[in-house]
């Protein structure tokens, strides 16, 4: 009983904590949350709890501004080839035991945070993003599809693309929102995604949105860039740990 009710508490804080991060951010919340909660479970049980909070989240992101169209109109290739290619390679996700899951959700982590970290940033001419945007997508929907994680390639490319503010803001609602349903169906087609884990989840919405409130109070003051340092470093250190779980840890399913 104890140690269900240390676990109920554990996941209610990891996505007050996530949530707090979008809100003050824009963006994170599954990030943190597949981080975190990658720690003590599988990545495909935590994907299973992500699902409707990360929804919920993105869709409110992307209605909330007025270029819906204009965000549509210029990302709709690299969102169907995500939705296509999550789908398909949930299979990686969702037949990973501890260790594996663990080292390549470890392995995104890392990656995302150390190439912000150095302020990696590209410019994409828009008369290369007929064919880059589906490529960009795909990619996307693999990384996905193995780690629960959404942001590998999928912001820096839309940074490349010239996105910035509320632009910038809304297509990341829109990417988020296309990967979360996409994986939300290849896990359920897979078994790995049950009314029980639907329930779970959908609970898991409350605590996150009151993070974002959070976040939001912590955005109008403390310095957001000091804040975003903190968080990639805190995200760094969250996934080389579980590439060490995952280099030394017995395979276990």
């Amino acid at each position: 009983m104890s140690e269900t009710l240390a676990g109920i508490v554990a996941v209610t804080l990891t996505f007050v904590l996530a949530g707090a991060v979008k809100g003050a951010a824009g963006m994170g919340l599954p990030t943190v949350a597949m981080g975190v909660l990658g720690i003590g479970m599988a990545p495909r049980e935590a994907a299973a709890l992500v699902v409707i909070p990360s929804l919920v989240t993105n869709v409110w992101q992307y209605f909330s501004g007025a270029r819906r169209l204009r965000v549509l109109s210029r990302t709709w290739s690299m969102l169907t080839g995500a939705a296509v290619t999550t789908w398909a390679a949930c299979g990686l996700l969702a037949g990973q035991g501890n260790s594996s899951g663990a080292l390549w959700l470890g392995a995104a982590l890392v990656a995302y945070a150390a190439a912000t970290l150095a302020n990696f940033r590209i410019r994409i001419p828009s008369r290369y993003e007929i064919w880059l945007s589906p490529a960009a997508g795909a990619i996307t929907g693999l990384v996905t599809g193995a780690t629960g994680v959404f942001v590998i390639p999928a912001v820096p490319y839309l940074q490349a693309l010239g996105f910035e503010g509320e632009e910038l803001i809304q297509s990341l609602g829109l990417s988020f929102t296309v990967s979360t349903l996409a994986l939300a169906g290849g896990l359920a087609g897979r078994g790995a995604f049950r009314v029980s884990a639907l329930a779970a989840s959908t609970l898991c919405t409350l605590p996150a949105l009151a993070g974002m409130g959070l976040g939001q109070l912590i955005r109008s003051r403390v310095n957001a860039r000091v804040f975003r340092r903190l968080f990639l470093i805190c995200l760094l250190g969250i996934g080389a740990e579980l590439i060490g779980r995952g280099v030394f840890c017995e395979p276990r399913s």
